[in-house]
Formats: structure tokens, sequence, C-alpha cells
């Protein structure tokens, strides 16, 4: 924690080029939660405030600090009433499911900008030095926004209340064992940050970071424009 607390404040540039990035993943993915619950039939989010992008509407404290330090974090909740869905546990598993989906959405969106950046500014160089570190502040913030995307999202799919996949997988449990589960979220979620915070979470969720990474820049580097030499 201190090494990469020490990390941050010896390169401001990068803290200033990731805050903005992590802030709109957070509040993308808690957006997304909102706006299915509502499309579902659950107007609570709407109802609050919570339909936004603003990212004071969504931020948890830890759960940023988490994505700030170690890259893999969470925001603060929307607030679901499954009493308002037809389906609960359809309804209720889409809703969880719309949060990372919004992710790897933004993370492909941002990927497609990095390499529309990289290909204009090989076709059309800078010709100053200011101009070459605007390129690489640009090229830097879209693959921050890229990787944080989809670590958020795969993150956010381990089956482990209060994470999303808890909501995804967990809810076709029977009741008495989903809830058996549940009580300890509160447990479960120490014990993750205790993972995250040694270190023993990094090397699998970074193979399915990895995974996804390699897998959307296939996909887009199938696209002729971007298929440069």
């Amino acid at each position: 924690m201190i090494s990469r607390l020490s990390g941050l404040l010896s390169d401001p540039l990068s803290f200033l080029l990731t805050l903005p990035c992590i802030l709109l993943a957070l509040s993308g993915h808690e957006f997304a939660h909102g706006w299915m619950a509502w499309k579902l039939g659950d107007p609570t989010a709407r109802n609050l405030g919570r339909l936004t992008l603003n990212p004071l509407k969504h931020l948890d404290p830890v759960g940023t600090l988490c994505m700030v330090f170690f890259g893999f974090g969470w925001a603060r909740p929307v607030p679901v009433n499954a009493r308002y869905f037809k389906n609960n546990r359809r309804d209720f598993a889409l809703t969880a499911l719309a949060g990372p989906a919004a992710n790897f959405i933004m993370a492909f969106l941002g990927l497609f900008l990095l390499h529309l950046l990289f290909f204009l500014s090989t076709a059309f160089p800078p010709s100053s030095e200011f101009g070459t570190r605007l390129w690489m502040a640009g090229l830097r913030m879209a693959q921050s926004f890229v990787i944080l995307n989809i670590s958020l999202g795969v993150f956010n799919l381990i089956p482990c209340p209060p994470l999303d996949g808890s909501r995804i997988f967990l809810v076709w449990l029977p009741p008495k064992y989903y809830f058996g589960v549940m009580q300890y979220e509160r447990y479960i979620q120490l014990g993750l940050m205790l993972l995250l915070w040694l270190g023993l979470l990094s090397k699998p969720l970074m193979f399915g970071v990895n995974g996804l990474y390699s897998l959307m820049d296939w996909v887009i580097t199938r696209i002729p424009f971007f298929r440069i030499g």
C-alpha cells in the first residue's frame, strides 16, 4: 500500500490522468445499475437522483481508494427494490449485470479511441515537443480508461457479496442459502479487501483483464481502418 501510494505521489501526472477515468468508470457502472432497474420497473434509483453520471452521487470512499491504489474497487451501490420487478430473480440479476456490462462497453469504446489516437498520431505526427507530450497524455489516459473499466467489470463479477457477481450468480441459489451467505456480507467484504491488500487476487484478476483486453483489441484490429503496415 505504501509503495503504491509513493508511486502515485511521485508521478502526479499519472494520478491526474487516472482520476477522471476512475470517476467516469465508477459513475457509469452505478448509472447502469439504476437505469436497468428503472427500465425493469423499479424507480428507486431515479427517485433518489442516482440516474446520473455525477461521481459525487456514486462514490464510496473505500472503494474509490481501492481503485486508485489497487486498480480494483467499487462505488456506493444503487438501491434496488425488487418488489417492483415482475420476475425477481431474473430482473435482479439483470440489474446487477448492467454495471459490469457498462464497464465493458466503455472499455471497448475507450480502446477504439486509443487505436484512433494512435492512428492519427502516426499519420499526422506532432511537430513540437508540446504536441508530442499532448498526444502521449491522450494515449495514456485512453489506455488507463480501458484498463480501469475492464478491471472494474471483471472484479465485480466475482460471486462474493457485496460485488455484483453475488447478485448475478448466487441469486439463483435457494433463498435460505442465498440469505445465509448474505448475512456475512461485511466479513466477506473485509476478506476481499485483505486479499487485495496482500495481492493474492492480482494474478487471477489480471489474467481475466488481460484476456478481455486482448479479445477487444483483436476485434478492433479486424477493422480495416486500423490495419497499419
